[in-house]
């Protein structure tokens, strides 16, 4: 079934055996053995066999259900585990978010629960949830991931950021003395999504003259702010990842007058028949209980100043 499915969804033995770690030729073997089975085939096959495996009309009917039973053979299967060794959690996250937030925290929910492991796959791709055996995620984006889950964890604000040294050094005391700093851009998040760019928040800050494109373009936030930190220039932060650096004094918020919140916000996302596993229900409360503390702490040191 699992060989028959992953076939249907990748359109090709090929991609199937890729995804369960066997060979094209095995994967075709299972396949043809469910087909001799049934007594009908369940792909529409080429005769060179090299085009994209097609589902018969009575596969695709049947494909929803079968994905529904493997999802709810997994869940039993984790729940199994759990009895005897507390599990594996696998999470999916941004390198950015889980350099700069999560892993600077993840010792205390290690500590609530000694017996879950955390299993890390940080990338900037959406992970396939049910491919890769995913667990949950912590997203950046509008909380629209067709299929999954997404509770919202933490809104955010964006706003430049740089080094004390590199504003005393370049007296940057106004919005407009940004247009002759060295600016820095972060490229890890699509504008078209409506990340918040330079040019739009020079424009809130009331800077009409168009921002340079000069200087560096890093396409990881964690990187983006390693560099401010260096005195390569001035960035656009992201409150979140950047909360620790702010807090340590190792960044400062430059004209804290000017206000662009983010249309973009993190997400915890999972699939929904996942919801009820204890060992994702912990980590799920876990990560609100200190995006709450995240939340506080920066609405507290903004009022202050």
């Amino acid at each position: 079934m699992r060989a028959f499915e992953a076939s249907a969804r990748h359109g090709s033995f090929s991609g199937a055996a890729a995804e369960l770690n066997v060979t094209p030729a095995a994967v075709g073997q299972m396949v043809r053995g469910l087909e001799d089975w049934l007594g009908h085939p369940l792909f529409h096959r080429s005769p060179t066999g090299k085009a994209r495996l097609t589902a018969t009309d009575a596969a695709e009917r049947a494909l929803p259900d079968i994905r529904a039973g493997l999802d709810r053979l997994g869940i039993g299967l984790e729940r199994l585990r759990e009895v005897t060794t507390g599990g594996i959690l696998n999470v999916t996250v941004s390198p950015a978010f889980a350099a700069k937030w999560l892993l600077p925290r993840i010792d205390r929910f290690q500590a609530r629960c000694p017996d879950t492991d955390i299993r890390l796959e940080t990338s900037l791709k959406l992970a396939d949830y049910a491919a890769q055996g995913i667990d949950v995620g912590i997203r950046y984006g509008k909380g629209d991931w067709p299929g999954l889950v997404a509770e919202k964890l933490m809104d955010e604000e964006v706003f430049p950021v740089c080094a004390s040294r590199f504003r005393e050094r370049h007296n940057l005391t106004a919005p407009a003395d940004l247009l002759r700093a060295t600016l820095i851009h972060d490229h890890s998040v699509d504008p078209a999504l409506g990340f918040v760019t330079w040019e739009r928040w020079l424009r809130a800050a009331g800077v009409t003259d168009e921002a340079p494109q000069r200087g560096m373009g890093i396409n990881n936030s964690a990187s983006v702010l390693q560099a401010v930190i260096e005195g390569r220039g001035v960035a656009l932060a992201r409150s979140i990842l950047a909360h620790d650096d702010l807090a340590a004094g190792r960044l400062c918020r430059l004209f804290p007058q000017v206000h662009v919140p983010s249309k973009l916000a993190y997400y915890v996302v999972h699939r929904r028949e996942y919801a009820a596993l204890p060992k994702l229900k912990t980590f799920r409360d876990w990560l609100f209980e200190e995006a709450a503390a995240t939340l506080r702490c920066t609405a507290g040191r903004f009022r202050s100043g």
